[in-house]
């Protein structure tokens, strides 16, 4: 290109020159200053971006690291080191002291589309609210998000979408079409219509061989009774639709309670159990054979906490990180005191109050056995899961479990991107991986809580969102 400016010799290799400059004149100045401005402006993309004195969580598991240079260029962490000696004299140059950045979160169990203001229907999934909705999760520093079974016909179109930036936020990945039992789990007339309920075992495996073309990233299965109050799904039926999934190289994952109904599940090859054991202690022989099976553990902990929490008054129902994640309608729905008398008078309250502490003794056992844990909320199920809040609520109920702040969040990033199959991306801050992480304001080492004090949220090297408020306090445990 620089030889354009100069003499014009008549070799051959300059005919294309020859054409713009010396037939048409302005053209050519014109074309010249457009390549200009384009080498410019990808010179100007490829400037390293490096964060100074910032605190790294690198989400592998290792402490805090003080002090370190952060160097981005493109969408990639170039290097991560102590002190500035790696800055290249080019770069722009953020200081981040007293600050800390994690990884983006990575939520293994939501839903999406569901939930408008304080209804839940498949008629609800218009593009506009899974736009909306992806966003939120990606304000609140969640990078992506496995929708457990309620996605429709549509699921890998929705995916496709999220992963071309049609749809922007938090990456989509999906169980497509689940499998409930017949006027079973999960209730039609709670909005769940799009789902399978096969009676045979040539529906079941009828039903999972249609969807493999679309390659889902998971299959689900509801495997509950909610409290004996629905026909439960029957073992041999969903024995099928492993089978059938595992023939077609799928994996598994299953809504489950009970124990009982967890030996029968890991038995027949369930590849996930997606949330906790919540009737009885976990015992070491189905530790023994979900660590033999790689069975993964998904506990859910906020679930159970939302489903009983707004029957009082919650510290974080006024805080703002809380707030903000609301749809219209919600709040006032939540703090009435016609839904607060509606949630203490349910049968159902006093058994999640006892599934809580129950979960979280399972989680404490099961994570210290060795086996994978990963992050995930359920939320967007109902209007009252809220999306965004609840994985920093979960990050919060799983140190109460036992866990440190530090495997909490390693659960909610490495071991997540491990369960997804995107561990060589994503999940960790380390020279190489995208550069996809959350700015906080304080350290969550220190305290869990910290994580909900997001000042920035960067995706694929870029500062996308200055996180859900300007400003605010962490809310604490009630």
């Amino acid at each position: 290109m620089i030889a354009f400016l100069g003499p014009r010799p008549k070799s051959p290799p300059y005919v294309f020159e020859s054409m713009f400059l010396s037939r048409t004149p302005k053209l050519g100045v014109e074309w010249l200053m457009v390549l200009a401005l384009v080498m410019c402006a990808n010179a100007f993309a490829q400037q390293p971006t490096v964060l100074t004195n910032v605190t790294v969580i690198d989400g592998s598991g290792r402490p805090a690291q003080r002090n370190r240079t952060v160097v981005i260029k493109g969408d990639r962490i170039q290097a991560i080191a102590a002190g500035r000696k790696h800055t290249p004299s080019s770069a722009k140059v953020i200081d981040l002291r007293g600050q800390t950045i994690m990884p983006l979160i990575i939520n293994t169990h939501g839903h999406l589309g569901l939930t408008k203001g304080t209804t839940q229907s498949a008629a609800n999934q218009t593009d506009d609210n899974f736009r909306h909705q992806l966003l939120r999760y990606q304000e609140y520093g969640v990078g992506a998000v496995l929708s457990m079974g309620t996605d429709g016909k549509h699921f890998a179109e929705i995916r496709e979408q999220s992963r071309r930036g049609a749809l922007p936020g938090a990456d989509v990945y999906t169980a497509g079409i689940g499998f409930g039992a017949k006027n079973g789990v999960p209730p039609a007339a709670m909005g769940f219509t799009e789902v399978f309920r096969p009676e045979t075992l040539g529906e079941a495996r009828s039903e999972v061989a249609q969807q493999v073309p679309q390659k889902p990233d998971f299959i689900k299965v509801w495997v509950d009774d909610f409290w004996g109050q629905y026909p439960k799904m029957p073992p041999e039926i969903f024995g099928a639709i492993i089978d059938e999934a595992h023939k077609n190289g799928l994996r598994v994952a299953a809504h489950v309670y009970h124990l009982e109904d967890a030996r029968l599940l890991v038995a027949d090859g369930v590849d996930v159990l997606a949330h906790s054991i919540r009737d009885a202690d976990v015992d070491d022989a189905l530790i023994a054979e979900m660590k033999k099976h790689n069975v993964a553990y998904i506990p859910t902990l906020s679930l159970d906490d939302f489903a009983f929490a707004y029957g009082g008054s919650p510290k974080w129902v006024d805080d703002p990180f809380f707030t903000a994640a609301l749809d219209p309608g919600v709040l006032e729905m939540i703090t009435s005191p016609e839904y607060k008398a509606k949630v203490q008078s349910n049968k159902v309250t006093a058994q999640e109050q006892a599934a809580l502490p129950q979960a979280m003794h399972n989680l404490k056992k099961i994570y210290d056995a060795g086996i994978l844990v990963t992050l995930g909320t359920d939320s967007g199920a109902t209007p009252i899961r809220i999306q965004g809040f609840a994985e920093h609520m979960e990050l919060a109920l799983m140190v109460q479990a036992g866990l440190t702040p530090i495997q909490a969040i390693t659960v909610a990033t490495l071991n997540a991107a491990k369960l997804l199959r995107i561990e060589d991306q994503y999940g960790t801050l380390t020279a190489g991986k995208k550069a996809n992480f959350i700015v906080l304001e304080k350290d969550p080492s220190q305290d869990i809580h910290n994580t909900q004090t997001i000042r920035a949220v960067w995706k694929d090297g870029n500062k996308i969102s200055d996180g859900p408020i300007a400003a605010g306090t962490s809310a604490m445990p009630r």
